[in-house]
């Protein structure tokens, strides 16, 4: 699924989570919700437009679309780094134990970072293995699931419906409940 998509369904998360007894932070679930995939690519993102702009590498370097399973580790000088860096941020295992880790220091339950679960848990059937499939049992498996692409249009248009319903449905009740 696509990075803003990720932060909405996080900050939904945030919002449902939310009751009487315990506000959930919409904005800290957002943020959770786009973490691993800013995690995965800011550094080499930002690597690859200074080397452009300074004239270090030509913007002809970048290469096609591939149909490789992943990105092949010799084809930009950060595809190893992005590779590493998105099985640590799209791990059931790695969240857990952050989220593990968090709770015992904080002493309360983290639920902001229900977004970050949530990110993982929709691309597991959302990206294919064309791009970036989700290597949701990393370290312990390789497995990973060939998915539909988050990228073809009727997935688009049906995801932010959906969102777009819901966040309305969410702002006709909170209105409802100032009457």
């Amino acid at each position: 699924m696509d990075t803003l998509a990720h932060g909405l369904w996080g900050g939904l998360s945030g919002r449902a989570l939310s009751n009487k007894t315990r506000r959930v932070s919409a904005i800290k679930a957002f943020l959770w919700g786009v973490f691993p995939d800013l995690f995965a690519f800011t550094i080499p993102i930002f690597f690859l437009l200074w080397n452009i702009f300074f004239g270090d590498m030509p913007l002809s370097y970048w290469p096609p679309p591939s149909p490789h399973v992943e990105p092949s580790q010799d084809l930009l000088p950060f595809s190893s780094l992005v590779n590493n860096l998105y099985n640590i941020s799209h791990s059931f295992f790695v969240f857990g134990v952050i989220f593990g880790f968090v709770y015992v220091f904080t002493k309360r339950l983290p639920l902001e970072m229900f977004g970050w679960f949530l990110h993982i848990l929709f691309d597991i059937p959302t990206h294919s293995y064309q791009f970036f499939p989700t290597p949701f049992l990393w370290p312990f498996s390789d497995f990973k699931v060939d998915g539909i692409s988050w990228g073809v249009l009727w997935f688009m248009v049906l995801n932010y419906s959906v969102l777009l319903l819901f966040y309305a449905i969410i702002r006709f009740r909170e209105k409802n409940k100032k009457i």
